[in-house]
This record gives C-alpha cells, sequence and structure tokens, in this order.
C-alpha cells in the first residue's frame, strides 16, 4: 500500500473517532487531515459546523505538519515575548497560533497533521486528540 493509501486509511478511522467525540460533547466539528506536504488528504465538515471552521480546521493541520509541532504549543511562542512572535501573519496567513492542530507521528517521522475546528479551543484539542487516539 502506498503511503498516500495508508494515510488516508489512518485519516478515516481518526475522523470517525474525533466525530464521535464531537457527537459525545455535543459540538459540530470540522475535522481535516493532511499528509507531510500540508496537503489535505481528508475533510469533514459535519452538519451545523461553524463555516469559519472549513479554514480553520484546515490551516491547523497544515499548522502541525509545517511547525511541527501541536497548534497549542506554537501559541505561547507566538506571544510578544515569544521567540516566534509575528508567526501567525506569516505563510499567507495559514499559522494556526491555538488548539486544535496536532502533527501525526509514524515513529519519529512526521507523516501528516490533524486540525480540527468547531468548539472552544478545549473542545477542539479534546476533538482532535480522540482522533490521534484512534491510531494507538
Amino acid at each position: 500500500m502506498t503511503t498516500t493509501g495508508k494515510l488516508l486509511d489512518m485519516a478515516k478511522k481518526m475522523a470517525e473517532a474525533a466525530a464521535a467525540k464531537a457527537i459525545e460533547i455535543d459540538v459540530p466539528m470540522v475535522i481535516v487531515v493532511c499528509d507531510a506536504s500540508g496537503n489535505t488528504v481528508l475533510f469533514n465538515r459535519m452538519e451545523d459546523s461553524l463555516l469559519a471552521s472549513m479554514d480553520i480546521a484546515t490551516n491547523k493541520a497544515y499548522t502541525a505538519v509545517a511547525l511541527k509541532m501541536g497548534t497549542d504549543q506554537a501559541a505561547d511562542l507566538a506571544k510578544e515575548s515569544g521567540q516566534l512572535f509575528g508567526i501567525a501573519s506569516c505563510d499567507k496567513g495559514r499559522m494556526v497560533v491555538f488548539g486544535g492542530g496536532f502533527p501525526i507521528f509514524e515513529g519519529d517521522k512526521i507523516i501528516g497533521g490533524i486540525g480540527v475546528s468547531g468548539g472552544s479551543v478545549a473542545e477542539d484539542m479534546t476533538v482532535a486528540q480522540a482522533g490521534l487516539d484512534a491510531l494507538k
């Protein structure tokens, strides 16, 4: 199986688990998985999710891959006193510096990212983590 096919299978499993968590907490979400180059592999918009969440979730997945860290970690670094101050305006505005995006690892290698948007930052992170946990 190609890496892309494998990632798509993983993304489907992650999206299913993330959507189940979103239903459990009663918050419709947008769930996006991208590959290691930041290209979208899976896009799932739950009914009644926020329209703005489509771009936000996509950019969270991209940011997690581009920075090789969770978007929640980028938040502290992007503060005025942080080492990455100004990063949010870089890369044509695609950098998201609040929680809800995580890189997807296979061993030590980043193979993609998951981004979730639609609720509070804590809810987005919980739903994205549920997606990651589906791979364990």
